[in-house]
């Protein structure tokens, strides 16, 4: 997982998303990784949606338990945890987030 480096160029408007078993022992269950070269951002650093569509398929495939963590942006040198909860059919995407940056825009 840590180690996959995709050829953004042949990937063209694909958008992909990877998932794997963090080691056991380690706080975060799995780690994701979001490659969407077309958006302007070829790796994206941590993203709710991947991440609640990836629980609701490991969870109902008997694959995560309904409560879990997710960790994203190892690669990029960020650690992003993200917190996965499934209650009943819903599934509830938290974490933790530091503001980068901080402007304004007149349209």
């Amino acid at each position: 997982m840590l180690g996959l480096r995709p050829d953004f160029a042949a990937m063209g408007a694909y958008q992909v998303g990877v998932i794997g078993p963090r080691p056991d022992g380690d706080p975060a269950a799995f780690e994701v990784r979001a490659f969407c070269p077309d958006l302007a951002v070829p790796e994206d650093p941590v993203t709710g949606s991947l991440n609640a569509g990836l629980a609701q398929w490991l969870i109902a495939g008997g694959r995560a338990p309904r409560s879990y963590v997710a960790q994203q942006g190892t690669v990029l040198g960020r650690r992003g945890l993200v917190r996965i909860t499934a209650d009943g059919a819903d599934v509830w995407v938290g974490g933790d987030t530091v503001m980068g940056v901080r402007g304004q825009v007149a349209l």
